[in-house]
């Protein structure tokens, strides 16, 4: 629908069919620097992302023509990897799940304050920037933290901004075992009242996407490592 002037951080895309809504998340990213860039159904959205290669997506599960979830599932078969923010009205706890099953990087539940909503859009574009200029190694698996790559015997891994950032964390500590809550902490940058089920399924996926050469394991009763 519209463009706020070109902004340092970047454009940002909203999904939102809430005209009031939309206009607080348009002033509150504006004034953080950020360019909005604003549709109102998820297939406007789906094209605004491909013409305009946004540096995030803010996007609502109620969208119209295409929902929230289905265009967060068309972009990761693309392997368009842009770091995704679900926003839902919903209180079912398996929407967010599906959400994050499909590759999203973080979700938010209505009502929200826009400064939460801010802070999680700056959290997800920290995690997608690498964090240092070098590669780490466990086993089979190398991260390439400048450009940001997984391979896994070799074999380059696909994984959302939150996934790298998640196993980032783990390999520079290899052995130490993390609770959920400081995972939470660390890597999302909230606290455990966001809820811990999100580090599981994050865990899940990466384990599914290294396959046999994972090296995260289950501290039972206390959290995840990586290695011995």
């Amino acid at each position: 629908m519209s463009d706020a002037a070109p902004a340092s951080r970047g454009l940002v895309l909203v999904g939102e069919d809430e005209s009031a809504i939309a206009d607080l998340e348009r002033l509150y990213l504006s004034r953080e620097g950020f360019g909005v860039h604003v549709e109102t159904d998820g297939a406007a959205v789906l094209a605004a992302a491909r013409r305009l290669r946004p540096v995030a997506l803010v996007l609502d599960i109620g969208l119209p023509t295409m929902d929230g979830l289905a265009v967060c599932r068309t972009l990761r078969a693309a392997d368009d990897w842009t770091p995704v923010l679900i926003v839902t009205a919903r209180g079912d706890e398996v929407d967010r799940l599906v959400g994050l099953e499909l590759g999203a990087d973080d979700y938010l539940t209505k009502p929200f304050s826009p400064r939460e909503l801010v802070a999680r859009v700056k959290a997800i574009l920290r995690r997608a920037a690498p964090a240092t200029p070098h590669t780490m190694t466990l086993g089979a698996v190398t991260l390439d933290l400048d450009r940001h790559l997984a391979r896994v015997a070799g074999d380059e891994v696909e994984l959302t901004a939150t996934e790298f950032a998640l196993l980032a964390f783990l390999l520079r500590r290899p052995g130490q075992v993390y609770s959920r809550d400081q995972l939470l902490a660390q890597v999302w940058g909230y606290e455990a009242s966001a809820g811990s089920r999100t580090v599981d399924v994050h865990i899940a996926q990466l384990r599914a996407k290294l396959g046999p050469h994972s090296p995260i394991r289950t501290v039972r009763g206390v959290g995840y490592a990586a290695g011995q």
